[in-house]
């Protein structure tokens, strides 16, 4: 039995909030990445898909002269730091195994390079996984970012991930 579903977690506001904001379609798609490459390993499903819903939701939209900066963005990002600390409380807070939050939120933490100086570090079998699934739906210029999903599709998505991961449990 999970502590938390998806839907749990999409359904809080500070979910709503920022993975909004940082590419729900992104975050949704990393999500089933992550379960699919997290099966294939015999990895916990469970929290890969959870790290991959939330590995984005640490971003801050960096803007100059009123447009979106991917250059000043790349150039001081530090998503991931911020991200792991607010995944971390929300799953805390949504009653998830203290545990497996942390887990989470260190697969969030090095699911990129962007934050770190040399660029270079050791990752878990999960963490890997999540930087690969986030890799497979990245686009030229952040662009991933900005693609749209309504909230009912969304909602029907996370449903879809969350049954797959009750019927990998079930055997």
């Amino acid at each position: 039995m999970r502590d938390v579903r998806m839907v749990d977690i999409f359904n809080h506001h500070i979910a709503r909030k920022y993975v909004t904001r940082s590419g729900l379609s992104h975050a949704i798609a990393v999500s089933y990445h992550s379960f699919r490459l997290a099966r294939e390993r015999g990895l916990d499903v469970d929290s890969a898909a959870k790290a991959g819903f939330l590995h984005d939701i640490g971003h801050y939209t960096w803007y100059h002269d009123g447009k979106w900066d991917y250059d000043l963005y790349k150039q001081n990002d530090i998503h991931a730091i911020k991200g792991a600390e607010r995944a971390h409380k929300l799953l805390i807070r949504l009653g998830e195994n203290p545990i497996k939050a942390k887990e989470i939120a260190l697969a969030i933490l090095f699911h990129t390079d962007s934050f770190l100086p040399g660029g270079d570090v050791i990752r878990t079998p999960l963490q890997t996984v999540i930087k690969w699934a986030d890799e497979k739906d990245e686009e030229e210029g952040g662009f991933h970012h900005s693609r749209t999903l309504s909230e009912k599709r969304a909602l029907e998505s996370l449903r879809r991930i969350d049954q797959r991961i009750d019927n990998y449990h079930q055997g």
